[in-house]
Formats: C-alpha cells, sequence, structure tokens
C-alpha cells in the first residue's frame, strides 16, 4: 500500500521530525528516509529539500547569512539519492544559559555549599565555576547572605569539621549582649533568615540563634560534646523551655499561625486558652501588642510583666 500524501499539518510535523534524524543519522539513502518516516521518495525529497530555507531567524525575523540555514550535500542527493545535513544550524552546540538563568542557579548552589558538610567536597565549587564559564554573558553577582552572616557560616562549617565549639556574641532583642560558647549541630535557611542552631553552655540546652544577631565568632578549641545530638525543628520548643499561657477569643486563634502549631488549645465559646512552650517567653509582648487587647499573657508573670513594659514604652512616643 502507497503512502498517502500528505497535508499541511503532517509535513510540518514530519519536518520537525527530520532534522534530529538526519543528525543521528549522518548520511542515510532517500529510500530509507522515506521508509522510516512512511512517505513517498518524492514527499522525502522535497521535505529535504524544503530545509535549506528554514533557520535561525536574524534581526527583524530575516536570515541574514548561508550558516544561518540548514544546508545539505546538493550532489549527494542528485546523483546518488542519499541525504546529509551539512549545516545543522549549532543544534549540537552546548546550549548556553543567559545571565539571568545561570544567576538563579548559582544561587541554589550557594546555599547548598553553604549548609556544612555540603559544601566541602569541592564538586559544588566546580558547579559554580561551570555555570559562570558557560552562561552567555557574565551572570550578575549574587549575594545570598550578608558578609557577617557568611562569617559565622564559614567558622561553623570549621568548627564542625574540627568538632570544637564556636564562641560568639549574641543580641537578642530588648536584652543586653551575652557571649555564648556553642556546639553547633546545625545551620538552617527559612524564609530568607539564617539560623544555628546547637547547644548552649550558658543555657544548658539547645538553643536556635538568628545569625545576624551573632558576632565576634570565633572558632575555640573547646571540644564539642553535642554536635552528634538530635536537635527540634526550626522553631519546635524543647522540652526545657518555660511553658506558657495565654488567653484569647476563638477567632484570634488562627492569627497566631505557627506559634500555636506546638500549643494546646483548650476552651469552648468565645475564649480559649493556650499553653505552650517557647524559648524566650519575652517574645510573647510582640504577639500581644501586635493583636492588641485580643490577647492577654496570663503566666508567668515576667511575661506579663515584660509586654506591660514594651507598651508603656511604645505609648510613651506618643506622649
Amino acid at each position: 500500500m502507497s503512502p498517502l500524501p500528505l497535508v499541511a499539518t503532517d509535513r510540518a510535523s514530519l519536518i520537525l521530525q527530520l532534522v534530529p534524524y538526519l543528525i543521528a543519522k549522518g548520511e542515510v539513502s532517500l529510500a530509507d528516509a522515506a521508509a522510516d518516516f512512511d512517505v513517498a521518495p518524492e514527499e522525502m525529497r522535497e521535505m529535504v529539500e524544503k530545509l535549506t530555507v528554514i533557520g535561525l531567524p536574524g534581526e527583524g525575523g530575516f536570515w541574514q547569512m548561508a550558516n544561518d540555514l540548514f544546508d545539505i550535500d546538493w550532489d549527494l542527493l542528485d546523483e546518488q539519492d542519499r541525504i546529509s545535513l551539512t549545516n545543522s544550524v549549532g543544534l549540537e552546540r552546548t546550549p548556553r544559559l543567559t545571565a539571568r538563568e545561570a544567576a538563579a542557579l548559582l544561587a541554589g548552589l550557594q546555599l547548598a555549599a553553604s549548609l556544612p558538610g555540603v559544601g566541602d567536597s569541592g564538586v559544588v565549587q566546580g558547579l559554580l565555576a561551570k555555570l559562570a564559564r558557560g552562561a552567555s554573558s557574565s551572570p550578575a553577582e549574587v549575594i545570598v547572605a550578608t558578609p557577617a552572616v557568611d562569617g559565622v557560616r564559614t567558622a561553623v562549617a570549621e568548627a564542625l569539621s574540627r568538632g570544637v565549639a564556636v564562641s560568639f556574641t549574641y543580641q537578642a532583642p530588648d536584652a543586653a549582649p551575652t557571649t555564648r560558647t556553642v556546639d553547633p549541630v546545625k545551620v538552617h535557611i527559612a524564609d530568607g533568615q539564617w539560623y544555628l542552631q546547637g547547644w548552649c553552655h550558658l543555657r544548658e540546652a539547645v538553643r536556635t540563634f538568628h545569625l545576624d544577631r551573632v558576632s565576634d565568632v570565633e572558632v575555640t578549641g573547646i571540644p564539642s560534646l553535642h554536635g552528634a545530638d538530635a536537635v527540634p525543628g526550626l522553631f519546635q520548643p524543647a522540652d526545657s523551655d518555660p511553658l506558657v499561657e495565654l488567653r484569647c477569643r476563638a477567632d484570634v486563634v488562627p492569627l497566631l499561625g505557627d506559634f500555636v502549631a506546638q500549643a494546646a488549645v483548650s476552651g469552648s465559646g468565645e475564649f480559649r486558652r493556650i499553653r505552650v512552650r517557647v524559648a524566650d517567653e519575652r517574645s510573647l509582648k510582640r504577639i500581644a501588642t501586635r493583636l492588641g487587647g485580643d490577647v492577654e499573657i496570663v503566666a508567668p508573670p515576667s511575661a506579663r510583666a515584660a509586654a506591660a513594659e514594651w507598651a508603656d514604652a511604645g505609648l510613651a512616643h506618643y506622649r
């Protein structure tokens, strides 16, 4: 049974498949190509000849140079009925990334390289260099952390590899700076912020430190005894954290978001009681003031007093 004549849509579809077919074959007889595509030899010849007017568009949508078009060995086709592409419009070339694409990939790799144990082998650094060389133009400089934060991450990675503690100054919100010695366990990133988790010698418990609040970091010679300890989730309270209690309207509970993810919520009717452990009870004042009078700090008394002082200090600015 002879092949049916091609309609325009079928012809366009076959031409799209023809170029990779001819590149893979290198050289093929007209009869074999026609049989592989289930078309008549005359149809195959016509499609091959039409390839020579297809190519890369130049400025304004017009092809400008001969090497912008596909080309074939005309003598081979006319004399031996064999097909061979002589110009494939650079389809075999390795595709080059745009500067924007390379910058996006570089940012992801830099994030991966910053995590202790991931970027130490040199593989990621090699990929970073290849991406920068393979872009069509120089990618924009990608900064995924401030230099200060980057220095802390470097020190933590060194401490982990040496099995020792790090020492630094930590400035918690609304508190005096403290000097901490920490057995580092993990470095995390969440919502664009970097955190260090480790065993704090001062608090004698696992603590999470916001790296933007860390300064004067040093790698000590103190052996790390808790570097392999399991740590809770990034914002999951530890059993040693103080237990606090809040009272709020039932419709306000969803507004507390992740704060109530680990909390025990009780009560019925208009109000709810929320009991949860927090690393720093002073952080409750932000919740109480952000939600106005909809949230009341019930216990401990020190947290109530801190919230009242915070509110009074804020009110003083309006007087």
